[in-house]
């Protein structure tokens, strides 16, 4: 999946465990079934608490990657 693949960006960069996670339930449950949420955060802990959260609810992580200080996740709503 290309990084231009998703239907909503959502930017958290700066904000501190737990609003990144908090944010994203936000505008995932937005959402329609199947559509991808693109996430950019700063959160050192973000990589482990999204693919906690996804594994909590069901979304799907579809792709974590790190871009110099910036974590992307690309999450597929349940």
């Amino acid at each position: 999946m290309s990084d231009n693949a998703f239907d909503v960006e959502l930017d958290v960069r700066l904000l501190a465990c737990p609003l990144p996670i908090l944010r994203a339930k936000k505008s995932l449950s937005a959402m329609s079934a199947g559509q991808v949420l693109r996430v950019v955060a700063t959160d050192k802990g973000s990589p482990k608490d999204f693919a906690d959260f996804c594994g909590k609810t069901g979304n799907e992580l579809l792709s974590s990657t790190q871009q110099g200080d910036e974590f992307i996740f690309l999450i597929r709503r349940r």
